[in-house]
């Protein structure tokens, strides 16, 4: 579907997008976890280790942070960005330092707006898989999508 602007119209459920990488590093887990999620599994090796975690293990939300940059930078182009209605996310596996993360999308389902028909809802099922392919997080936002003038 390459970098033309896509509107609600130009969906299909079934289209499928995929995203570059991110690698994910120690510093990186930690400096987020510093600043939004102080736990001590997202802050300490040591520490980690004796958690349910085994090690250390990046925070959900710094998971979904990338995921979003993933979507923004080099995922599908939606003419009016990726505005979120709601949705739901689940955290599968935790992401790891040295982890390759990358965003593999499907659009679900398409609700054209009742009361505004510049604009309609699409539901896109984004999981988000590191290198051994194991799905570390699945994100199912509701995307508010322009549609194009009639």
């Amino acid at each position: 579907m390459g970098q033309e602007l896509l509107y609600f119209d130009d969906l299909r459920i079934g289209d499928r997008f995929h995203t570059g990488t991110h690698e994910l590093k120690a510093d990186d887990i930690k400096r987020f976890a510093g600043e939004f999620d102080p736990q001590p599994f997202h802050l300490d090796d040591a520490a980690a280790r004796q958690t349910i975690f085994g090690g250390l293990a990046a925070s959900g939300w710094h998971t979904a942070a990338i995921t979003m940059r993933l979507l923004v930078t080099d995922g599908p182009k939606l003419a009016n960005g990726i505005v979120g209605a709601g949705g739901e996310i689940e955290w599968k596996t935790p992401a790891r330092p040295g982890d390759v993360l990358h965003v593999d999308s499907e659009v679900v389902e398409l609700i054209p707006s009742r009361s505004r028909p510049d604009r309609g809802i699409v539901v896109m099922r984004s999981t988000t898989v590191n290198q051994r392919g194991e799905i570390v997080q699945i994100l199912t936002p509701k995307l508010m999508v322009a549609r194009r003038s009639a």
